[in-house]
């Protein structure tokens, strides 16, 4: 079974449409907002944009969500620990993607059966900070693809290759 997954997605928690236009196609939408109640309604509209865009479109941390609308995945972020998606029958093509800080995170998502795994902080110096060569070790400890994630500009975006990861994602690079 093969999946297209995106090389890079963008972090939003609003609708801008000025934003999503200047996305490559190979992006994926990542909508991530915990402050506000889930309105159906921006979702669906999100959706249908991001199709019309020829855009991937996750939603964040509500796999029921995801399913009934018919997103193309959705994204579990690393304080997600539960295991209650893998009881929900899936279409092929609907892929599920997380973050994760340290290896406990990453065995998480290992079975939480995620198809890529969003390894941060690469450069944002946070709590969660890693730096390229506990980033660099962390990767070689799984088999999926890694995203790099935290901090990504212009100004470091050569540093990535280094990496050896798949993709990147981030908020700031893309706007």
């Amino acid at each position: 079974m093969h999946k297209n997954l995106p090389k890079q997605y963008y972090f939003i928690n609003k609708f801008n449409k000025k934003n999503i236009d200047k996305l490559k196609k190979n992006t994926g939408i990542i909508y991530r907002n915990y402050s506000i109640k889930l309105d159906k309604q921006i979702i669906i509209k999100l959706k249908n944009y991001c199709k019309k865009k020829k855009l991937k479109f996750f939603i964040s941390n509500n796999i029921k969500i995801a399913h009934k609308l018919n997103l193309d995945g959705v994204y579990i972020p690393s304080f997600n620990k539960t295991f209650n998606h893998l009881n929900y029958p899936l279409k092929s093509n609907f892929i599920i993607i997380g973050s994760a800080h340290n290896i406990k995170e990453i065995r998480v998502k290992e079975l939480q059966k995620t198809e890529a795994i969003f390894l941060s902080s690469i450069f944002k110096k946070n709590n969660n900070y890693l730096g390229v060569n506990k980033f660099i070790n962390l990767s070689k400890k799984t088999n999926k693809k890694i995203i790099a994630l935290g901090g990504i500009s212009t100004k470091n975006f050569k540093k990535l290759r280094i990496l050896n990861c798949f993709g990147f994602a981030g908020i700031s690079y893309f706007k």
